[in-house]
């Protein structure tokens, strides 16, 4: 499947407040918003982008590489800080920009195992050199922490009968293929859901676990408070409710401010509000849906730092 970039256009309008100003791209996959970002930033605009993938960061160099305004490092998002830091944007950072979850490439690559839709290893590594990959964790994972992981990242209600079936399969034969773990998922999945494979909440809490997503997230939203700038805007498009529901309740804590007692009375600079939220929550148009179908559960959220 073509790689088309969700709400492009919705992203790039909320993100870029000042054309000369910095902004960041936490994760390129393959340059649509980047690019996008490039397209309206003025001579003195500056953009980094950020991707684990060695693969998204050698598309980025060429298609992007030869653009002064453009740099790229390597890596997680979650080191948001320590990119900035050393190019002197530390709390200068006019938009942050994140697309959570997989980009169409990884997931049409059957070599990459991120699918249980086509054969493939089972890898489902974002950063092909760490060392943990899905095969490592479907092996070594003990019962009690794979139940855990199938319950909080997969929100899956029969984690214990699915763990239960995963480990005794490998006692006698190792995970080695994506195929290979959905067909002993379906099989000890009591409750198939229509359109849906049963192996899809059990792939997704793999993933996340794997490259630590959902860690990263809140690093990442974390880190932004200080490095952007007053006016700065941060912008997140997320693809489950998992991810929508951290940066959700990141917005809603920084925006409040302090919990102090009913009553006390006190200014509202005191209060500690750091971000605003813009608007409501975007999601693609119908149009966008038919033309991408994995555009179907993205959910936009932007927020603005006011102090």
């Amino acid at each position: 499947m073509e790689h088309k970039t969700v709400l492009l256009k919705e992203a790039v309008d909320a993100l870029v407040v000042d054309p000369s100003g910095l902004y960041v791209d936490g994760t390129f996959g393959r340059g649509g918003h980047s690019q996008a970002i490039l397209d309206v930033l003025g001579a003195n605009g500056k953009l980094l982008a950020i991707d684990k993938d060695s693969e998204a960061v050698s598309v980025a160099n060429h298609q992007l590489g030869s653009d002064k305004r453009f740099s790229i490092e390597q890596g997680s998002f979650a080191q948001l800080s320590e990119f900035l830091k050393k190019r002197d944007w530390h709390g200068k950072l006019n938009g942050l920009l994140l697309d959570l979850g997989v980009s169409s490439p990884q997931l049409d690559q059957a070599d990459r195992g991120f699918s249980f839709r086509q054969a493939g290893p089972l890898d489902m590594r974002m950063d092909n050199q760490q060392v943990i990959s899905a095969e490592t964790w479907v092996n070594e994972t003990n019962e009690a922490q794979m139940i855990d992981v199938f319950k909080r990242y997969g929100e899956e209600r029969f984690s214990k009968r699915i763990a239960r079936a995963i480990i005794e399969r490998r006692q006698h034969k190792p995970f080695k293929t994506t195929d290979d773990l959905a067909d002993v998922v379906a099989k000890a999945h009591p409750a198939w859901e229509k359109n849906k494979h049963p192996a899809t909440r059990v792939f997704q809490a793999i993933r996340i676990a794997v490259n630590s997503e959902l860690d990263d997230l809140t690093s990442v939203l974390d880190q932004s408070i200080d490095m952007l700038a007053v006016g700065g805007r941060l912008v997140v498009i997320s693809f489950h409710s998992l991810e929508d529901r951290i940066v959700k309740q990141f917005v809603k804590f920084h925006q409040k401010g302090a919990e102090l007692p009913i009553g006390l009375p006190i200014t509202d600079v005191q209060l500690n509000r750091r971000l605003k939220s813009i608007g409501k929550a975007i999601k693609p148009s119908d149009k966008e849906v038919l033309e991408n179908v994995r555009a179907r559960s993205a959910i936009m959220r932007v927020a603005e730092k006011v102090a």
